[in-house]
């Protein structure tokens, strides 16, 4: 039975953290981390914990020794914390985009700041189960991808290492108000963002960099607001390389995906959902990815879809775990999600 605990536990994916880790069959305690609600009850911040826990946010000094460390702080936060934890936890999972990155220079191009321990980048192992399970077995400190670039990399990567595609992707980007976090600025308040699609990347995003890390190819992503909570579409444009067909498109997912316990290929002629659509994925730890065809230019759209919190989130990360753990990767993560929603 595994102690863990979250830091930045008041946050929407650390309250997702807490609610799959309280309902874990192999972890036996959960310290919620919070600087700013020490002392106060979790279900004062989290309501939807009423009657799972009745526990209280804790500072980071009231934290023994655990098996694994979640952090889920703001970005630029992890770098300079990184020493404590690492001494306190046999697992650090870091939730930031601070090790997301192997470069320090694409670091500082992306986020605008020098990396403070960029002697560690190395050290973190990508938390991406389908790219990177072996390695994710034995990993002691693993690196979440953002959640737009977890979509756009497992609609992307089946193509890329085979070499069906040419080397240069764009992706447009659509996500829900709960990817800009709890403390987010006046720009999130409800009379600012509901009826909205607000496009607040039109270039440079920062995943852009993530996709083409794990990709190989060269990707642009423009990234817009729309008015759901939670969810998150990637739709990614790229030209097929001469003599690719679409059965060898087909194939490229099924075999990259058919052992998959989280990603479904959904690329079907007719029906309201023929395409991966956050909705229906919402509270779920799925990836749903699929792709469609213009025959007259040799475009592909690739499309996937996933719940931010989830498999953009929180839920990886406990996927992540219960890898490193050697059980079940399904482990607290069976949650299929809800339709009509």
């Amino acid at each position: 039975m595994a102690r863990v605990a979250v830091v930045g536990a008041a946050g929407y994916i650390g309250g997702e953290l807490l609610r799959l880790l309280l309902g874990h069959p192999e972890v036996e305690a959960v310290s919620a981390v919070s600087s700013r609600f020490a002392g106060k009850r979790v279900d004062g911040v989290h309501p939807n914990l009423r009657s799972v826990t009745d526990q209280t946010f804790c500072s980071a000094d009231e934290v023994s020794d655990c098996d694994t460390v979640f952090l889920s702080l703001p970005h630029r936060s992890a770098m300079t914390q990184i020493d404590t934890w690492a001494g306190r936890a046999k697992q650090v999972i870091d939730l930031t985009g601070d090790f997301r990155l192997d470069d320090p220079g694409v670091f500082e191009q992306y986020y605008g700041t020098s990396h403070v321990a960029p002697h560690l980048l190395g050290d973190f192992v990508p938390g991406i189960p389908e790219l990177h399970r072996e390695r994710l077995r034995g990993a002691d400190r693993v690196s979440m991808p953002g959640c737009m670039a977890m979509a756009g990399i497992l609609a992307l990567h089946p193509l890329a290492v085979r070499g069906l595609v040419e080397r240069s992707a764009r992706f447009d980007a659509r996500t829900g108000s709960s990817g800009s976090g709890a403390t987010a600025g006046e720009g999130n308040l409800h009379a600012e963002r509901s009826g909205a699609m607000r496009v607040f990347a039109p270039t440079g995003h920062r995943h852009e960099a993530e996709i083409a890390r794990h990709t190989g190819i060269p990707t642009m992503m423009t990234a817009t607001g729309v008015e759901a909570v939670r969810g998150v579409q990637t739709i990614g444009h790229v030209t097929l390389c001469p003599g690719v067909d679409l059965s060898a498109v087909r194939r490229a997912f099924r075999e990259s995906y058919q052992d998959e316990p989280f990603v479904r290929l959904v690329a079907h002629r007719r029906g309201t959902f023929r395409y991966p659509e956050p909705k229906i994925l919402l509270g779920s730890n799925f990836c749903d990815v699929g792709f469609a065809h213009d025959e007259k230019t040799g475009r592909l759209v690739v499309i996937a879809a996933l719940d931010n919190l989830m498999k953009g989130g929180a839920g990886n990360a406990v996927q992540c775990m219960n890898i490193r753990m050697g059980r079940p990767e399904n482990l607290g993560l069976t949650f299929p999600g809800l339709h009509p929603i």
